[in-house]
């Protein structure tokens, strides 16, 4: 049986982490509704693209620094982006405050578990990217 103290700091952590996804998706969720929104207004008129022919997408959509310059730029198909990002971003803070969780519980095991998930995913994501 776990000590009250122990419980109510682990419940903490739980609602912390809860509140951490809650505002990633809504946060995700409102820069890409602002994207769409904004791209309805640039492109709205434009004429239907010609989809029988593949064109790759530029480094404006598929890097960071792409994205970033877009958005400062108002780009409205990078500020969907970032909203993607922000909602990619979201488990793997999850992630991250529970690698931190398990260090204060001193839970070795779980720390150990938690940096190989935590590894695997952000060298998945970052070992083919195009800077």
């Amino acid at each position: 049986m776990k000590p009250l103290k122990k419980l109510l700091v682990d419940r903490d952590i739980e609602l912390f982490i809860g509140q951490v996804l809650r505002t990633g998706v809504i946060t995700a969720s409102a820069i890409a509704l602002l994207g769409g929104i904004f791209y309805l207004v640039q492109q709205g008129g434009a004429s239907i693209p010609d989809y029988s022919v593949f064109k790759g997408e530029g480094a404006g959509y598929t890097s960071f620094r792409g994205i970033f310059h877009g958005v400062a730029t108002g780009n409205a198909t990078e500020i969907i982006q970032l909203g993607v990002l922000v909602l990619l971003a979201t488990p793997i803070l999850r992630i991250f405050f529970s690698l931190i969780a398990f260090a204060i519980e001193k839970d070795k095991l779980y720390v150990v578990i938690t940096m190989i998930v935590l590894g695997i995913i952000l060298f998945s994501m970052f070992g083919g990217l195009k800077v």
